[in-house]
């Protein structure tokens, strides 16, 4: 009886593995009527989606995305190839109507320095907190692992008179 139910539970957890994994495939947005008649081109439009963020969604490519703004941009990409212009001309244009925001992986200038150098900058103050916080502890556990130095007579006087024991 156990095993029947068991056997029943890991039958369900691998077909809800399989559902999910099944549904959380990237759906592929770009539609038929989408697609240029020459490959090089569409390749070309294809790569340049690929970089290209939904304003809408601003976590997905604009190839990946369904929302009719994504859709507006595939287009506009492919008539821009379509008229001539190089994949930089492209995205220069998308930078210039959209901003930066538009593309997936920004562009290395001084107003992205601070996004560049926050990891950078993260990661040094995080390794030097723990380099101060590993040379604290050794020099801590110095100091206490060292023997005390001893009492002087007068010390030991005084300790004798408040434990009431004799000076030897």
């Amino acid at each position: 009886m156990r095993i029947a139910t068991t056997l029943r539970l890991l039958v369900l957890a691998n077909l809800i593995l399989v559902m999910t994994l099944a549904f959380a495939s990237p759906s592929f947005a770009v539609r038929p009527d989408e697609i240029l008649p020459d490959p090089k081109l569409e390749a070309r439009a294809r790569t340049l989606s690929h970089e290209l963020r939904c304003m809408v969604c601003q976590n997905q490519s604009i190839d990946d995305s369904d929302a009719p703004l994504a859709h507006d941009l595939r287009v506009l990409v492919r008539e821009r190839l379509t008229a001539g212009d190089t994949d930089q001309q492209v995205l220069d244009f998308l930078v210039a109507r959209y901003g930066e925001f538009v593309l997936l992986k920004p562009r290395v200038e001084w107003q992205t320095l601070p996004l560049w150098l926050a990891p950078v900058a993260i990661l040094v103050i995080g390794g030097l907190t723990l380099l101060v916080a590993i040379r604290r502890r050794r020099t801590t556990r110095g100091a206490t692992s060292q023997a005390p130095a001893p009492l002087s007579e007068r010390e030991q006087a005084r300790l004798a008179e408040i434990t009431g024991a004799e000076q030897g």
